[in-house]
């Protein structure tokens, strides 16, 4: 990776603002470029963005009702921030360049303080560019461990991640404005990996017990996944427990940004084959994290966990009565937009593609002066969103979390993700009781990029 002169004195401004947050025993998160093996070690190394050198970025584990301090020091040449995602978060904490706070620019730092009143697997990631930034490796994992853990052996987190890289030079392919890729599906990878490795592997006793924290990290690819030599159990999404385990028992569907908890027995001999796999795109599963059998921990298994502790204040109340808002997902390759909204104009298909735009939100493209509604707070909201495009779409609001409520009104499991299939509707309904403006977005990040980004307004 070559060292130019303004990249040597961003490090060495950077190196400035460590000395005194240092000093004052703030811990620090350094966004900076470096150099990782993503690929086998017969293929060149990768320059990648990191946090402080490592993909993804250090695991954050803090107890849950304590308070997480890092102050984000940029080494790059580029303005970046943190979005700490699935947290109920202050929203000046929320991370959104633009929204929430200025980008911090190059050289520079911000200090991030909020508390964290629920427990359950989330992660933070750059949301200032964040197709480019995050497809570069600027992500990882936090954790708030429930003050009584689930009976379990060991706990890993698996950040699932692909990465689109020249196999000839290791650097990743520059299609980050790639027209045909914001268009359509998104930026999908040709190597995927957990933790930052290809070839991840684990090492467990068999009937030994796990709890296995997935995360999707990736930039826009839905992974299909299967058990194999493990009995498992679903006991939380997007870091919220279910009421009740749900036995894994077909493929489960990640899609990017959400998160499932499993809890498994290794049921499988010494020697043979366990882990998870993931459906490749020829109708194949390959092995995506191996579980190296050794030995025996117990004769037999535990049986299904006990459901994990809720948390605090996630009741939705009066839903039936809230009117519904409608939010449509437009545009994209084969569907196109006839006029929408963009920078406060009006405009045309063939206008908004020469200005990158593709997709929009109920009639928006990006985000506008207005807010897509404005709530008062503690009042139950209900958002109806029909696909009208020919892909899928993983739309994450920020701040809060929601139940997709059913046709039946049955209301489904908490979350802060839901994948919105083409031409289906999805409604989702949450309380407002989180003050502020809080992005409502798709997390294939190419078509956030591209227009399909907009905000509620919380007072």
């Amino acid at each position: 990776m070559k060292m130019t002169r303004r990249s040597f004195c961003t490090g060495l401004s950077a190196a400035s603002l460590m000395r005194p947050a240092l000093a004052q025993g703030l811990p620090l998160l350094t966004a900076q470029e470096t150099m990782v093996q993503l690929a086998p070690d017969s293929y060149p190394a990768t320059p990648v963005w990191s946090y402080d050198g490592t993909i993804p970025g250090p695991a954050l584990r803090l107890p849950q009702a304590s308070r997480l301090e890092r102050r984000l020091v940029n080494a790059m040449e580029v303005p970046t921030t943190i979005h700490w995602h699935g947290i109920r978060i202050d929203n000046a904490m929320d991370g959104v360049a633009g929204l929430t706070q200025d980008a911090v620019p190059p050289g520079q730092s911000f200090h991030y303080a909020f508390d964290l009143p629920d427990a359950g697997t989330y992660w933070y990631h750059a949301h200032t560019n964040s197709m480019e930034q995050v497809a570069r490796g600027l992500s990882g994992a936090l954790i708030v461990e429930e003050a009584t853990p689930p009976d379990v052996d060991r706990d890993e987190v698996l950040m699932i991640d692909d990465w689109l890289i020249d196999p000839e030079t290791g650097l990743f392919v520059d299609s980050f404005a790639s027209p045909m890729a914001r268009s359509h599906g998104g930026r999908i990878g040709n190597l995927v990996g957990v933790n930052g490795r290809y070839d991840y592997r684990l090492s467990a006793r068999q009937n030994e017990r796990l709890r296995l924290r997935l995360i999707n990290s990736a930039n826009a690819q839905i992974f299909g996944l299967r058990l194999e030599g493990l009995t498992g159990w679903t006991v939380a999404l997007d870091g919220m427990p279910l009421a009740q385990p749900e036995a894994v028992t077909g493929t489960l569907v990640l899609a990017p940004a959400q998160r499932i908890d499993l809890i498994v027995d290794v049921t499988a001999e010494e020697g043979a084959a366990a882990g998870i796999l993931f459906a490749a795109g020829d109708d194949s599963w390959q092995a995506l994290a191996e579980i190296t059998v050794t030995a025996r921990a117990a004769t037999k298994s535990r049986g299904a966990p006990a459901p994990l502790p809720p948390n605090p204040r996630m009741e939705i109340n009066g839903v039936d009565a809230a009117p519904v808002l409608d939010m449509p997902l437009q545009g994209g390759a084969m569907r196109g937009l006839k006029n929408t909204l963009f920078n406060g104009q009006a405009m045309g298909w063939q206008e908004l593609v020469q200005k990158g735009q593709f997709w929009a939100l109920a009639g928006q493209a990006g985000l506008g002066e207005a807010p897509f509604t404005t709530l008062s707070r503690g009042e139950t909201a209900r958002i109806r969103m029909k696909n009208d495009t020919m892909f899928p779409h993983a739309m994450h609001l920020h701040g809060m979390h929601f139940r997709v409520r059913k046709e039946d009104g049955a209301l489904g499991p908490l979350r802060d993700t839901v994948l919105v299939m083409p031409n289906e509707t999805t409604e989702i309904t949450f309380l407002a009781d989180n003050p502020g403006k809080w992005l409502l977005h798709c997390h294939m990040l190419g078509h956030a990029a591209s227009g399909m980004t907009n905000w509620i307004m919380v007072a």
